[in-house]
């Protein structure tokens, strides 16, 4: 029974869970949103909030203090300079895990963890990669019309094909 025991281990020794989960801080920082199983994800939460909670000091010690559990320094900078001002005045609750369902391959529950504030950044890039995508389909349409010669239709080629 797991009664009164903190936290998961995730199959793994201390040194590789901290590991993951200072992998996991810097990649939701860089990237605002990341996809990862329940249990990583849940975990993960209670790191970065810890994590934007010391940054919202914002001096030197709380800085070095981040700089322990991530590496980037361009994520860091980023930390100090957008995400805190946009997220410190909440009192906590900075991160969302959003359910996704099963994993096909091993039927993991699976979840997206994302920044609060950050839903608008994410879905005007989902929108802008998506008007990129039509764009190119009909790039590839156009292209298509052009390679293939038009066959005029004659009235000898419908009686074959009615036959």
């Amino acid at each position: 029974m797991r009664h009164r025991i903190k936290g998961r281990k995730l199959k793994r020794t201390a040194s590789h869970r901290a590991a993951l989960m200072n992998a996991l801080a810097t990649s939701l920082l860089k990237h605002k949103r990341i996809r990862t199983t329940e249990a990583k994800a849940k975990e993960a939460r209670k790191h970065i909030e810890a994590i934007i909670t010391k940054a919202r000091k914002n001096d030197l010690n709380s800085m070095r203090q981040v700089m322990t559990h991530i590496k980037d320094k361009k994520v860091v900078k980023e930390l100090f300079t957008e995400i805190v001002p946009k997220i410190g005045d909440r009192p906590g609750g900075y991160t969302r895990v959003i359910k996704l369902g099963n994993r096909i391959g091993d039927a993991a529950g699976m979840a997206v963890i994302e920044l609060v504030d950050y839903n608008d950044v994410i879905n005007a890039k989902a929108q802008e990669q998506k008007e990129k995508r039509e764009a190119r389909r009909e790039q590839k349409k156009a292209e298509k019309k052009k390679e293939v010669p038009e066959v005029p239709v004659t009235e000898e080629i419908l009686a074959e094909k009615n036959k």
